[in-house]
């Protein structure tokens, strides 16, 4: 059985009967032969079902964002606003899709014809987390789905609410029922299922540890991958940056989905001069927010999805002060809540330096000047996400062509945006979601090359 559990009040929502293998192998053939179907779709009219989609999700908009605010604790406002950006995802892909999947001809002088076409692989796989339970999925979903794939979701196991959801949006905008199919199957299922012969590619969000067995796993078949894994932003705070500007967007990326989000800033790197300031700003900042029951609209902080991931994140904390760090604000755990916090004089060799700290934690580090700046930013295993504050627009650019990161940001915090690719380097990942680049991951790249032939 998989249960649904409140974060908020720890009561059971509701009980899921897992998946057996056998329903599994069925539904995977269905699924596949459906997708020979839908590969052949026009694809206007695979078009026209994500803007069905689109309008089924703002329809449901409110009912969707209250069963995810319940499931994994985000407020409810930052709900609604994840089930917007699903929908927009959806039209962006329905309006746009169609041309970055349309066949290329590359230029010749000769009579021969080239051509690059775009051609889905079959089944995709994802495997989700629970931070955001529609967007991750949908990010995925929609330029899959355009491009002539079927799609299959192993949901984490405390959102399986989520994840039915998601597969009744998809049957009512339309979708053939079974070309997207919710699996709610244990964790300890997951190889079975990146193994499956019907299974083409896999996508996969979470944890560094767990991409890499993914990968591993996957690599064995020579299943494509994309990973999009853990992350340890670093923020550069050059010392003519805009304090209040820097403030805002620092602390509110860092407290984004209850500090729970692999793209949130988590190192802030603040010159030396603008550190004294800046660490009382975001202390002072950090103490406005309100924690509480995440479905009242006074609340800016709920609880973190489970108890225990809130005892790992004290536990990073108290190891970090205890090498050295000082505590500003906040680092006191109550269950499954933890209070925005803020660590100064963090360096290197601490939790809060080298891990991911998944909580509404900021790290605070001094740096001297821009190269000490850049040097501590990519001293991490971590390339997803980066940024750099200053009123010096060229000065900023110079800084972010260095940072090793998948995106960065100028007087700005990194988000995922349907026209941008979004992904990660090193311990981060590889390849990409969003934009072009995201559409094409799942299909075959194909060369065709066509000789007329001598004329008779």
């Amino acid at each position: 059985m998989i249960s649904s559990i409140n974060p908020f009040n720890g009561d059971v929502i509701q009980t899921y009967q897992a998946f057996d293998m056998s329903l599994v192998d069925t539904v995977l053939q269905k699924s596949d032969q459906l997708q020979q179907i839908w590969s052949r779709t026009p694809i206007k009219a695979r078009a026209d079902v994500l803007r069905e989609m689109a309008s089924e999700l703002r329809r449901r908009q409110d009912d969707l964002a209250t069963l995810a605010t319940m499931e994994m604790g985000k407020t409810l406002a930052s709900a609604k606003a994840e089930v917007a950006k699903c929908a927009w995802v959806c039209d962006y892909y329905a309006d746009h899709g169609p041309l970055m999947l349309a066949d290329e001809v590359v230029p010749s002088e000769d009579n021969i014809e080239r051509v690059i076409c775009y051609q889905p692989l079959g089944v995709v796989l994802a495997i989700m987390p629970w931070n955001f339970p529609y967007w991750q999925v949908f990010r995925f979903l929609a330029p899959t789905l355009l491009a002539g794939n079927a799609a299959i979701l192993k949901h984490a196991s405390n959102v399986p609410g989520c994840a039915q959801a998601i597969e009744a949006v998809c049957v009512a905008a339309g979708l053939a029922e079974g070309l997207f199919r919710t699996l709610l199957v244990p964790g300890a299922k997951t190889e079975a299922l990146i193994r499956h012969p019907l299974v083409a590619a896999v996508t996969f969000t979470g944890s560094t540890d767990a991409g890499r067995k993914v990968a591993a796993l996957a690599g064995q078949s020579l299943k494509k991958t994309v990973l999009e894994l853990g992350g340890s932003d670093p923020y550069l705070v050059l010392e003519d940056a805009n304090l209040d500007l820097a403030v805002e967007k620092c602390a509110t990326s860092r407290l984004l989905n209850n500090g729970q989000s692999c793209i949130a800033a988590k190192r802030f790197i603040v010159h030396d001069k603008l550190y004294g300031d800046f660490a009382t700003a975001m202390r002072d900042f950090m103490l406005r927010q309100r924690l509480g029951d995440p479905l009242l609209n006074t609340t800016d902080i709920g609880p973190l999805a489970r108890e225990d991931l809130c005892q790992e994140l004290a536990g990073q904390v108290t190891e970090s002060v205890r090498l050295g760090a000082v505590l500003i604000c906040g680092g006191a755990a109550d269950h499954a809540f933890y209070p925005p916090t803020v660590l100064g004089e963090v360096r290197p060799g601490m939790p809060a330096f080298d891990g991911e700290l998944f909580g509404p934690v900021a790290s605070l580090i001094r740096a001297r000047s821009d190269e000490e700046a850049i040097t501590l930013a990519n001293q991490s295993i971590y390339g997803l996400g980066s940024a750099v504050f200053t009123n010096d627009l060229q000065r900023g650019r110079r800084v972010a062509q260095r940072l090793q990161a998948g995106a960065c940001a100028i007087n700005d915090f990194v988000k995922s945006d349907p026209r941008l690719p979004f992904g990660g380097i090193k311990a981060s990942g590889y390849g990409r979601e969003l934009g072009v680049a995201g559409i094409r991951e799942f299909t075959n790249i194909k060369s065709l090359v066509i000789n007329p032939g001598e004329a008779v």
